[in-house]
Order: structure tokens, then sequence, then C-alpha cells
């Protein structure tokens, strides 16, 4: 194979995916702005709502206000998975999905950061007074796709051996 032939078949095929969680997180997001009153909550199951919050820090609330350095780390971490697609073969399914989930997520919650000033955050489960903090789709694409990330170097891992 041609060097030429391997660059069209690498990993930044997987954007396309990055893009479609984009788009799925920041859509739900707006339908939480325009139709939810600010901690509003809408119970759907006895262990799970729908509840509007604001986060102004990362996971669990935790860097709250550096609202900016919070962006340029995103910003940070997006190129690097995006120089790790393009380095990648286009056929490392499990590793470009799991870097595109990763992606897909930051970019989401970048996106709030930069024109909210806030993640907007409403997927609320608790088991009786046990509460998990509410979080979003773009939450969830960054830890499914760290785990699969793990997962496909576990494997790549088991394979040199």
């Amino acid at each position: 194979m041609s060097i030429h032939y391997m660059k069209k078949e690498n990993g930044l095929y997987w954007l396309l995916f990055a893009i479609i969680v984009f788009i799925v997180d920041i859509t739900s997001k707006f339908f939480i702005v325009n139709n939810f009153l600010l901690f509003e909550s809408v119970n759907l199951l006895p262990f799970f709502s729908i509840t509007y919050v604001r986060n102004i820090g990362a996971a669990f609330s935790i860097l709250e206000g550096q609202r900016w350095m919070l962006a340029v780390v995103a910003m940070i971490i997006s190129g690097a998975i995006i120089y790790m697609l393009y380095r990648n073969p286009r056929l490392k399914k499990l590793e470009n999905f799991s870097l595109s989930l990763i992606l897909g997520g930051a970019l989401g919650n970048l996106f709030d950061r930069l024109y909210h000033g806030f993640v907007v955050d409403f997927l609320d489960v608790n088991f009786g007074d046990w509460h998990y903090p509410t979080f979003n789709i773009a939450d969830c694409a960054i830890c499914i796709g760290i785990g699969l990330f793990i997962i496909s170097n576990f494997k790549k891992s088991k394979k040199i051996k």
C-alpha cells in the first residue's frame, strides 16, 4: 500500500460520528433550556428524572468558575483526539469509535461553556437517598468513550504479548 492510500484511509472518517454525538447533545440541551425552568424536574421513572441544572465546573462540579481554563483544556484534548484519529488507520474501529465519542462529548460541553457560560445538565438518577450528580448526553459519550478506549488498548496490549 502506498502512503497516499493509507492517509485517505485514516481515522478521520470517524469525525462524522463525533459530529452526530455533538448534534444530538446540543439539540437535547437546547430542548431543555427552551422548555424547562432552571431546577424544573419531570419524573420519568422512580429512579430517573429530567431536571434542568447548570454546571459551572467540570465533572461533579469540580473546578467551579474555571470556565476559560476548562474551555482551553477541552480544545487541547479535542485537538489531540483529532490528531490521534488522523494517525490511526480507519480500521481501528473500537479505538476510533471511542475517540469519536470522547470528541463529540468534549465539543458538546465546550460549546455550552462558550455559548451559555455553563454546561446544561439534565439527566438525573437517584435511588432512595442516594443521588448521582446530574449529567448530560456529552458526559455519557465521554464516559463510554473512555471506557471503550481503555478496552481497545487493553486488547491491543494482550495481542502484543
